[in-house]
């Protein structure tokens, strides 16, 4: 494992406790969590992207502002929806955050996961056609989107064209480098191959979308292995990377003793570990949530297999708490990342 990140799902709520109360305290205070993880160390800042309901859902005006509040942390999402994207519009917000960071944005794509409007995409004018699969037409936008920021002309132009000399016209602007970075957030083998052959980079979650009654990490980890097969047969030139996310609760002071110790309790009675269960019509492995003290982490994190296989690990974050509360936790995610480069 060479980095470590935040995956903050953004949630805000006036529930007892809450320091991130509105629609505008997340998108402030996730700007904060950015600039905690880089003040600790941390290498990552992403955000989780769902729609209709209390939780980060625009995400290139974020990273924009999380990219120009930084210099050294990568900015990502885990993952855009791509069934609520125009392909094209999205391909110039992305461009224009990622020239913003200075070339940090990692993004991750997919068909999304279960959402609380019926037919959201539809909503936001992108109904499905008779026949057609979710899963298909995100992969038909998710095409459009990297032709779009590929740099190639895609645009017939017009009379008021100036200087081309009749060559198609690209999407502008463009930002070197941006198309390999672009990741595919994989439930399940197949997926994960897919993106391989695509050469997009690899995001696996806190679940996947198999159950053999194995560890999470076993399973992950042999997700992971499929998905490197697969690179090596396509021949991309450039090098893949790979993330797992993990829920991790470090217990270093009283205050994260205070918040976690009842996780803790509940893991020393055994209650705490992955379970199968269904999601979006599958049957999955969902992962245990890890919490003790740094010595109790890392022991634990080394035999998890996926943790070990992957190079990135997104920790998700109680983002209600604030960005100073996760601050503290961010610094013992830095140090268990380099106790884990070992």
């Amino acid at each position: 494992m060479r980095n470590i990140g935040f995956l903050s799902f953004g949630w805000w709520s006036a529930a007892p406790g809450s320091q991130v109360r509105t629609a505008a305290d997340v998108v402030h205070d996730t700007i904060r969590l950015a600039e905690a993880a880089e003040d600790a160390g941390m290498d990552g800042a992403w955000i989780r992207i769902h729609h209709f309901e209390n939780n980060t859902s625009s995400p290139f005006p974020l990273l924009a502002a999380m990219g120009a509040r930084t210099s050294r942390v990568e900015l990502g999402t885990g993952v855009i929806n791509m069934r609520y994207e125009n392909p094209l519009y999205m391909a110039e917000a992305a461009a224009t955050a990622d020239l913003i960071s200075g070339g940090r944005l990692q993004l991750g794509v997919s068909r999304g996961s279960p959402e609380p409007a019926e037919d959201g995409p539809a909503v936001f004018g992108y109904p499905l056609a008779f026949g057609d699969t979710p899963v298909s037409d995100a992969a038909r936008r998710i095409a459009r989107f990297r032709e779009g920021i590929s740099g190639v002309g895609i645009a017939k132009p017009g009379a008021r064209s100036h200087g081309r000399g009749g060559e198609l016209l690209p999407v502008t602007p463009h930002s070197p480098g941006l198309s390999e970075r672009i990741w595919y957030g994989a439930g399940g083998n197949d997926s994960a191959r897919k993106a391989a052959e695509l050469g997009m980079n690899l995001m696996s979650s806190t679940l996947v979308l198999e159950a053999t009654g194995e560890p999470l990490g076993v399973v992950q980890a042999r997700q992971i292995a499929g998905f490197h097969d697969s690179w090596a047969a396509a021949g991309h030139a450039h090098r893949p990377r790979v993330s797992v996310s993990r829920s991790i609760m470090p217990i270093v002071d009283d205050l994260t003793h205070t918040y976690f110790n009842p996780y803790l309790e509940r893991d020393r009675m055994g209650g705490n570990r992955d379970q199968i269960g269904e999601i979006d019509n599958a049957v999955s492995t969902f992962g245990k949530s890890y919490v003790g003290d740094l010595d109790k982490l890392e022991k634990e994190l080394r035999q998890d297999d996926a943790v070990m296989s992957a190079d990135s690990l997104l920790v998700t974050v109680p983002n209600q708490l604030g960005a100073d509360f996760n601050h503290i936790t961010f610094q013992a995610f830095a140090e268990l990342r380099d106790r884990l480069a070992t």
